[in-house]
């Protein structure tokens, strides 16, 4: 069977059952930056125009 592009880049599949299911991993988040005063007011302003509909 020909590899995937995905198991060319070093990725591995775990079986369930009939199903290959590729083994994914999250990188490591970085650290938040600061976004600056303007950024910090469009912020504010998102949130307080956001409407939540139930």
């Amino acid at each position: 069977m020909k590899k995937t592009i995905f198991e060319e880049m070093g990725g591995t599949y775990i079986r369930q059952g009939d199903y290959l299911i590729p083994c994914l991993t999250l990188p490591e988040e970085e650290e938040q930056r600061f976004i600056g005063v303007w950024g910090q007011r469009h912020l504010h302003y998102l949130k307080s125009i956001t409407r939540v509909y139930i």
